[in-house]
């Protein structure tokens, strides 16, 4: 077999927002795809299975007439997630897995992990009833722009590859060789996923050189509009 034909991909990484924008974007994935993870970082946070519950029927109530598309939903990790939360998301059968985001590691993320070892209860749980951990991370960053969160990731890497080897850890959209190299070489019980259109371009393709000074012309256009107008 030289080729491999998806007649109904999934979609592990996807953001809906909520209520106007929860509404234009969910048609669109569900005319391809079948499933689909869904992030958890709202303003609020999906923190509790209730919320996931809730956040689930919205979507469902949001989705074009006739569609099969089913959402699966994901908690938003925190320092102070208790244990029993974890196991009341595994009996409802509708929450598939745990995020976890650095604090302050990308948007809405302020109420994310700051320590691992505030979740060693959490994880622990997790373990028990096999909930996996997504992670907010998974690759060394060469984005001359997005240095100064670098660390943030380093040390989610670092952390998680450490975890019990029962719990199954995912990094995200991995985008790099070393990211690659970083879940061949770490344990079995670690995986990836890989956004193909992060693949294309990142900011360092599009704020150098003439495209930039495009870019940037624009925004100030757009800005000083705004200021005008307010």
């Amino acid at each position: 077999m030289d080729t491999v034909t998806l007649i109904r991909p999934d979609d592990w990484h996807l953001h809906l927002r909520d209520d106007e924008a929860l509404k234009a974007v969910v048609g669109h994935t569900a005319a391809q795809m079948g499933r689909a993870i869904i992030m958890p970082n709202l303003t609020p946070p999906i923190t509790t299975t209730a919320q996931a519950l809730e956040y689930r029927q919205r979507i469902l109530d949001a989705l074009p007439a006739g569609s099969a598309f089913e959402p699966l939903m994901v908690l938003y990790l925190t320092d102070t997630t208790p244990p029993e939360e974890i196991e009341r998301a595994a009996q409802s059968g509708i929450v598939k897995a745990v995020k976890l985001y650095p604090a302050g590691a990308t948007t809405n993320s302020d109420s994310g992990v700051t320590d691992l070892a505030h979740c060693d209860a959490t994880i622990a749980m997790m373990v028990k009833v096999g909930m996996p951990c997504w992670s907010m991370g998974g690759y060394p960053c060469r984005d001359r722009y997005f240095r100064p969160r670098s660390g943030v990731y380093r040390k989610s890497d670092e952390a998680v590859a450490g975890a019990p080897p029962g719990l199954k850890v995912v990094f995200e959209h991995i985008t790099t060789q070393q990211a690659a190299e970083f879940v061949a070489q770490a344990p079995d019980n670690v995986a990836a996923t890989i956004t193909a259109h992060h693949l294309l371009f990142n900011r360092n393709k599009m704020l150098v050189g003439a495209f930039a000074r495009t870019i940037t012309a624009c925004l100030f256009l757009s800005a000083s509009s705004i200021v005008r107008r307010y």
